[in-house]
Order: structure tokens, then C-alpha cells, then sequence
């Protein structure tokens, strides 16, 4: 089927996301293959047309007005294990899910991505956000990715050549909207047995910490020294709610979707938080959520 016979009209990215909050998308193109992936990039470059990827939803703030271009949603999910006596190597598409990678590896008796047990999302977005937990982080793990660069033209980029930091990457910044086609994640030989031992606490941890309403995750990163759950509830909001946005009485840095909320919604919470925490602690509160169709005024 061609490309173009794939993308429907007007489809509500509400369903594409874990929030459960987002309009329309004028055009939206399921990838299934990295060559649905890159054409449609290159078709939307050639009409002159908005667009955006989208992988897990997870993380990912939409408009209520939605997205006027086209959305693209990674489902480019092909991997490939390449064992080497006590090292391997996993080839992985930028649309496959992380914690799916991380049980898989596990039980296999590879090491490396246990820590991801849990986190939900792709690998492309994990290294663009450089997701991490409980001591692990993409940075350490990542061999190398292969990119689709602005323009149409392909690179590959080492670790130490991304500027990964805190939930930071050059995606973030110089390479913003580029296209994580392959990642090359580097594994170590492990017993299996204490891999599932690790992720059964790992599990155990997050089902008692994080809410099991719908939500996009952390919606702070942790300023230095601090952590944005305790900041936020120091000054008054946790467990306060616009509309059927709240943020969690489990969780503070959490804003959970109790039934209809709206993105004008978490962005009047998140910036409540921001203006409160900076009056009274002098911290200025960073967004870790990334907004599709519009933009966080306090950036």
C-alpha cells in the first residue's frame, strides 16, 4: 500500500496518548517501516506541511485544538540480538517499546536495560529524553543510533556526540526534529534469575509510587538537589485539580487525567506550580513533558 492511501483525516490524537488528552490531527500516517517513516517525512517536507513524530504517547502533552500537519506515529518496532561471548549488542527500529526490550533481553540473561522495566515509551523517544530509573539512564547504554537528518540525509552519531545529560539529548536541542530511525544498545551477560528478581522490585516500587490513572509520567524534571514531587507539595497542590485535571495525591509530579481533562487544563496546573515554587522556594521548575501543537509559556 502506498504511503499516501495510508494517512487518514482528522484523527483524534487522544487515543495515541497516555494522557488521553489531545484534538485532532489534520493528517496522521501510521509507519510501520522505516521507508513509510521516511516518506512521509519527505512528503510532508515537500508539500510544505507540518509534522511530527509520535512514538508511545507517553510523555507527550497534545493540544485540545490538536495538530495542524501531519502526525506520524512510529511503529517501526524490528530488533535484532547480536550475542558475543559476555557482550551483545540489540539493533533496535526507533518505534519499538522499551520495557518490551527490557523483559525480552532479561530473560535471555542480558543485562543493561533492567532499569527499564516499566518505563513506558520507544526507544526513540527514551533517548531523546534520555529516560532513566533506579541508577540507569540511555546515555549508558547506548552504542549508537542511526538518524534521519532535516533535509532527508542519513547519520550516525556515537554517545559521547549526543550531549546527553539529565533528560537532555541533542534531540532536544540541535538535532529537534530529526527522526531516530536505529539504535545500537550495548548489553553485558547477566544471570537471568537476578535480572527478574531486580525488575520484580523495580515493579513493586513503581505500582506503589507512581498513580494508575492516565497520565504523561513526571511532568517536572528533578531541579539539582531537589526533587519537583516534594517542591510541589511543599507549596499547596498536591492533590489539587482544574477540571479533571489533578495532580496525584500519590504522586505530586504527576498530573493525572481523572476522566475529561483538557491540556488547557495541565498547562494552567503546571503553571500554578511553576509561579508557586518560584515565589516561595526560588526554584524555577522545568517541564520534562514534551507539547505537540502548543507551547509551555514558562519555557
Amino acid at each position: 500500500m502506498r504511503v499516501l492511501d495510508k494517512i487518514i483525516k482528522n484523527e483524534p490524537l487522544a487515543r495515541y496518548t497516555s494522557f488521553r488528552i489531545g484534538g485532532p490531527a489534520s493528517f496522521l500516517l501510521r509507519a510501520e517501516s522505516l521507508r513509510e517513516l521516511e516518506e512521509g517525512v519527505r512528503l510532508a517536507e515537500e508539500r510544505e506541511i507540518p509534522w511530527v513524530i509520535l512514538g508511545g504517547g507517553t510523555n507527550v502533552l497534545v493540544a485540545d485544538e490538536g495538530f495542524p500537519g501531519l502526525v506520524i506515529i512510529n511503529a517501526c518496532d524490528s530488533f535484532e540480538l547480536e550475542e558475543v561471548g559476555e557482550k551483545a549488542v540489540l539493533k533496535a527500529e526507533g518505534g519499538a517499546p522499551l520495557a518490551r526490550l527490557a523483559r525480552l533481553t532479561a530473560r535471555k540473561g542480558w543485562g543493561g536495560l533492567e532499569w527499564a522495566e516499566g518505563i513506558p515509551g520507544t526507544i526513540g523517544g527514551a533517548i531523546a529524553g534520555n529516560a532513566g530509573a533506579f541508577g540507569g539512564c540511555m546515555a549508558e547504554v547506548l552504542k549508537g543510533v542511526t538518524v534521519l537528518l532535516k533535509g532527508g540525509e542519513k547519520a550516525f552519531f556515537q554517545p559521547e556526540e549526543l550531549d546527553f545529560s539529565y533528560r537532555h539529548s541533542a534531540f532536544k536541542g540541535p538535532l529537534r526534529g530529526s527522526v531516530i530511525l536505529e539504535a545500537q544498545l550495548s548489553l553485558s551477560r547477566a544471570e537471568a534469575s537476578d535480572l527478574e528478581k531486580k525488575m520484580l522490585q523495580y515493579h513493586r516500587e513503581r505500582k506503589a509510587k507512581q498513580p494508575s490513572e492516565p497520565s504523561a509520567g513526571s511532568v517536572f524534571k528533578n531541579p539539582p538537589g531537589h526533587y519537583a514531587a516534594k517542591l510541589i507539595e511543599e507549596v499547596g497542590l498536591k492533590g489539587f485539580r482544574i477540571g479533571d485535571a489533578c495532580f496525584s495525591p500519590v504522586h505530586a509530579n504527576f498530573i493525572v487525567n481523572l476522566g475529561r481533562a483538557r491540556a488547557c487544563d495541565v498547562l494552567r496546573l503546571m503553571e500554578l506550580a511553576v509561579e508557586r515554587v518560584y515565589k516561595e522556594a526560588g526554584i524555577k521548575l522545568e517541564p520534562e513533558l514534551e507539547f505537540i501543537g502548543l507551547n509551555f509559556p514558562w519555557s
